[in-house]
């Protein structure tokens, strides 16, 4: 795997790979010694033009547990804030000797233009660009959602016969649209629930259901339930009336929480709006995944970062390190 780019062009069999080889990672984290010899003497840079506290700490652990070197570089403070182009901050890390750049980026395509500018030898992996998408995060969503139902017999298993619903604001969401296309391809059945406000404008080619209800998606019967963050901070405009109203139409109360069938489970990409899209109740209740989808974030990106710079050598020696 040379970069991780989107999920829109990963095939099935490389998905399932990489979920295979972060349940090995996974192993590994319940151990004393949670660290891995396996990156020794790489250097990851995460390169974050916007402000993620949780994805980059993510990441700096994944990194760190498989032994690699990380430069933590925040555009804020930094040359970019001065002025400087990606082109020029690329060439400064490759001057550096970075083999995997993390990157995070106001702007669709940025990583695209990283990986293919020959600006840089690093591979690439997208920790979010503008609106387009988020790689990892979907793929910790898919192990997570795997994990939960088919727990040790996990391996090998896509999501066929699943359905999942995504509610929020879709517009602005690159979790939204990088899970689509990964659980689709996964085999798992989509629907999308918003207000008509919040849908992207051309939805004709994705592959999912739409629908603008939150209480007929629930009477559907979903086997996993994603609550979105409302973006207000990509907002200039008003997209619904009030929180309130927003809250009242299209957010998980107690009371939908509790019309949920037993087996489905709730689930939020972080960080919650709690009182806003999730209630108290539905995010620290049983059915929750938020805490796992966090941890399992981790090995996910273990995962990612190991295909990426270790990939040349078989697979197995993943597992022979997780030992």
């Amino acid at each position: 795997m040379r970069h991780l780019l989107d999920t829109h062009t990963l095939v099935r069999e490389d998905a399932l790979r990489i979920l295979d080889v972060a349940e090995d990672m996974r192993d590994t984290q319940s151990r004393e010694v949670k660290k891995l010899p396996t990156l020794r003497g790489k250097t990851v840079v995460n390169l974050f033009f916007e402000d993620s506290t949780r994805t980059r700490i993510s990441f700096e652990a994944a990194a760190k547990r498989l032994s690699a070197d990380v430069i933590n570089f925040s555009a804020k403070g930094s040359s970019v804030s001065k002025g400087e182009s990606l082109q020029d901050t690329a060439q400064t890390l490759q001057a550096m000797g970075a083999d995997a750049v993390v990157i995070r980026h106001g702007a669709s395509g940025a990583p695209h233009t990283l990986a293919t500018s020959g600006w840089i030898s690093a591979g690439v992996l997208n920790a979010g660009d503008g609106t387009h998408e988020h790689p990892t995060q979907a793929l910790l969503d898919a192990f997570t959602i795997r994990k939960r139902f088919y727990g040790d017999h996990s391996r090998g298993r896509d999501l066929a016969g699943l359905k999942v619903t995504i509610v929020g604001d879709v517009l602005h969401s690159r979790v939204a649209r990088s899970n689509v296309w990964l659980l689709t391809t996964l085999g798992a059945e989509v629907t999308l629930v918003a207000p008509p406000t919040l849908v992207p404008q051309d939805v004709t080619g994705w592959p999912v259901t739409i629908r603008y209800d939150l209480d007929e998606a629930i009477a559907a019967e979903p086997d996993a339930l994603m609550m979105l963050r409302i973006q207000l901070e990509r907002m200039n405009a008003a997209y619904f009336p009030t929180e309130r109203e927003y809250s009242r139409r299209w957010g998980l109360d107690a009371a939908r929480l509790q019309a949920l069938p037993t087996t489905s489970i709730v689930m939020h990409p972080g960080p919650m709006n709690r009182g806003l899209e999730i209630s108290a109740d539905a995010a620290d209740s049983p059915r929750s995944t938020v805490l796992e989808q966090v941890a399992n974030g981790v090995s996910v990106r273990m995962a990612a970062l190991y295909l990426l710079l270790a990939g040349e050598r078989d697979t197995t020696n993943a597992e022979e390190d997780a030992r």
